[in-house]
């Protein structure tokens, strides 16, 4: 088994996988309202998907997110977490999503070999929940994490991206939700990936920093070595299982232990999330429908691209182009 290490010594062992740029939801941060959605030809089919997550397990990889868009709108998505879930060497399967359609999919996931499920809730109010997310039911998604818990999933965590002005006054009401229902939480810093029509990202930026002096304000936070291999920093409370975890790009960066790559819906496989170094495994897997070897081939090639660091910066410029529902996250 070949490792896939970068040229800062740095071993990638997670990758990110999208499965769709489309979603039924449309969040302020991730998309514009109006959006133009790629044509079925430019994006990867399933047994395309299972072929790249194929090369990377077999590379040394072990974890996959499927991301999106929004994964559960994708056709077949429950034949391509079976298919996913039998790979050997994988030990985390996990998926991202906005929990909507989980009451219709989540028994069929976690018979799949889904492990872990992420599910975005960026407020606990039903009128600004619809606001952030343009077309969100909140009933739905509440719903949605009790149909994971009742299939079994274990270790639930809310994601929540946290915009001054917006929600950052429901940060306790957020922790207090995660507690009763025994979920663990991440608050996330906005990313500037695309250019969205929606607000200043400048003026909207809510550090992890303040997040964490909220919280603190009721609960003592201590600190945890624990690891996801994502980029989360946990941390734990005295009277309670749920952990905390802030992902901060900005103001705590973690490019020095990044372990992830993104492969776009499209099949762009992206080395880091706030540059635009890539190359397109598209083309491979469709000039050599099938084969493993020109594919691992190039994924190994790739992680001379991976550069040492993300740029980021709180001042609300657009660094990069494409919109975060085309990254996945």
């Amino acid at each position: 088994m070949t490792a896939l290490v970068d040229n800062f010594s740095r071993q990638v062992r997670y990758v990110r996988i999208s499965v769709t740029d489309r979603c039924d939801f449309r969040c302020v941060y991730c998309m514009s309202e109006e959006m133009t959605f790629l044509p079925r030809a430019q994006i990867l089919t399933l047994e395309e998907l299972q072929q790249v997550a194929r090369a990377f397990t077999e590379l040394g990889v072990e974890k996959i997110r499927l991301t999106g868009g929004e994964p559960l709108v994708r056709q077949g998505i429950g034949d391509l977490v079976t298919g996913m879930g039998q790979l050997p060497g994988l030990k985390d399967f996990a998926m991202t999503t906005n929990g909507a359609s989980l009451p219709k999919h989540a028994e069929t996931l976690k018979r799949g070999g889904l492990s872990r499920l992420n599910i975005s809730l960026d407020s606990l109010n039903p009128e600004r929940f619809r606001q952030l997310t343009r077309t969100g039911d909140l009933a739905k998604v509440i719903d949605g994490i009790h149909a994971a818990q009742d299939a079994g999933f274990e270790r639930i965590k809310l994601n929540a991206v946290i915009l001054k002005g917006r929600n950052d006054d429901e940060v306790l009401d957020l922790v207090d939700f995660a507690r009763d229902e025994s979920l663990d939480i991440s608050f996330i810093e906005e990313m500037p990936l695309g250019d969205v029509s929606d607000h200043s990202r400048g003026e909207t930026f809510y550090s992890s920093d303040d997040v964490q002096s909220y919280i603190e304000s009721r609960y003592s936070l201590i600190p945890s070595a624990e690891s996801t291999l994502g980029p989360s920093r946990y941390f734990r409370m005295a009277d309670s299982n749920s952990r905390i975890g802030f992902i901060s790009p900005h103001s705590h960066n973690f490019c020095s232990t990044c372990n992830r790559v993104r492969v776009t819906v499209e099949g762009r496989l992206l080395l880091c999330l706030g540059n635009e170094h890539s190359v397109d495994l598209r083309q491979t897997l469709r000039r050599y429908p099938g084969e493993m070897k020109p594919l691992k081939d190039q994924i190994i090639g790739a992680m001379d691209l991976k550069p040492e660091r993300h740029h980021f910066t709180t001042d609300g410029d657009v660094q990069v182009v494409r919109f975060m529902n085309m990254t996945g996250g």
